[in-house]
């Protein structure tokens, strides 16, 4: 059955009218209330504190009360799948959020639901940081079929996000149990390690600087320091990007063993994120970030450098600022594990043993091919296909 048959069945004749976002009688805008506060003059509480794309705190006091929709005014970490949130009960939004919410005639619910099929990229202004003005928002049209009708399609379309919302928590919860056993499996016992200096151990080397205008289909294999953190995990054996093959002599490369780390960031968590390069061709890597070499297991080496009491003392060697900066000779004198040192082969012999052991946790909270990652893809793949055809209401005339 075709999505509008389908559609004509569940509307059995009923009409359905096209409101824009700004008709009074089915939409209220609750903008006024919005108030953001600065993170240092935030008062802790249990309050959720909501920004462009999710919850940045939690807080003291509300600004709103009820069933609200949070349509991201600027900031939506993704414009082509813009930043829309569902909030019910008491909650604090910033003024990086519109906050809307139906009225009688419109489920609030059905009005989240929707909003996620609406392509929002010719509704934005501005540069970089694109923005939904008010006065454009109120322009976007949403369709009113029946209520019964948008109460059996946010029925259906409610079953599979609970679902996707269960996988996730379970996906949670799994990351969480994956952290403390990584980190107790790292965490030795007096006289089973040497705790080395970075410095001591390997050698840092900087890579060199290409632009995304490098960038081409069949080159140089290449990392590029945001890839680091935001598309690679704890190790790759395959480059996600290539570079100019003519630019070979100027790059510099991680060699197979190497270590890369991420140079700069935004965030403490981003800068110095590390995976351990196991293909089998080097790899150009750019200026913001460091190779690593050393002789130890690679894999070994970037599951420490994961853990929690890395990052702590990570977070000591790295430049404050907008834009944060590793500081390699502050970096080079944290100490790692080097489990039985006295004996090279048994030394081995227990990194490779905590790495499969990790590997397997790895695979079932962060693989997209494997694991919850995967089924959280799959239904969330679901769950996009049966919204776009239960919300695949035909255009008002003047629109057709």
């Amino acid at each position: 059955m075709s999505g509008m048959n389908f559609l004509e069945k569940l509307l059995n004749g009923a009409a359905v009218e096209w409101k824009a976002l700004g008709d009074e009688d089915f939409i209220e805008i609750a903008n006024s209330g919005r108030k953001p506060v600065e993170a240092s003059l935030r008062i802790a509480g249990k309050t959720p504190y909501y920004g462009a794309n999710n919850i940045q705190d939690y807080v003291e006091g509300h600004t709103h009360y009820g069933e609200f929709v949070l349509i991201a005014e600027d900031g939506s970490s993704s414009l082509e799948n813009y930043s829309i949130q569902y909030v019910s009960g008491k909650f604090w939004a910033n003024n990086h959020v519109h906050v809307v919410r139906g009225k009688s005639n419109l489920n609030t619910r059905f009005l989240f639901h929707y909003l996620h099929t609406v392509k929002f990229i010719p509704f934005l202004t501005g540069g970089g940081r694109a923005k939904l003005t008010k006065g454009k928002m109120v322009e976007i049209q949403i369709p009113i079929p029946p209520l019964e009708i948008q109460a059996e399609i946010v029925r259906i379309l409610d079953t599979f996000t609970a679902l996707t919302a269960e996988l996730t928590a379970e996906l949670i919860d799994r990351k969480k149990q994956y952290n403390y056993y990584r980190d107790r499996l790292l965490s030795f016992e007096k006289g089973e390690v040497d705790w080395k200096p970075l410095g001591e151990i390997g050698e840092f080397i900087r890579g060199k600087r290409f632009t995304k205008a490098d960038y081409v289909d069949d080159g140089i294999q290449a990392i590029h320091y945001g890839e680091i953190y935001t598309h690679y995990g704890v190790s790759a054996s395959h480059a996600l990007s290539q570079v100019r093959a003519e630019m070979a002599a100027s790059l510099r490369y991680a060699i197979p063993g190497d270590v890369v780390m991420a140079g700069v960031g935004e965030t403490v968590e981003d800068v110095g994120k590390a995976v351990a390069w196991i293909g089998s061709e080097k790899v150009a890597i750019h200026d913001d970030s460091w190779a690593f070499r050393h002789s130890i297991n690679p894999t070994f080496v970037s599951y420490v450098m994961q853990t929690t009491r890395f990052i702590n003392e990570k977070t000591k060697h790295i430049s404050s600022g907008k834009v944060k900066r590793l500081l390699i000779n502050g970096i080079e004198k944290i100490c790692i594990p080097i489990p039985y040192p006295n004996d090279p082969k048994k030394s081995v012999a227990e990194q490779a043993r905590i790495v499969a052991i990790l590997d397997k946790f790895d695979t079932l909270t962060a693989s997209i091919s494997e694991g919850l990652p995967r089924e959280i893809a799959l239904r969330q793949k679901q769950y996009e296909y049966y919204r776009n055809l239960l919300l695949s209401f035909p255009k008002a005339k003047e629109e057709q």
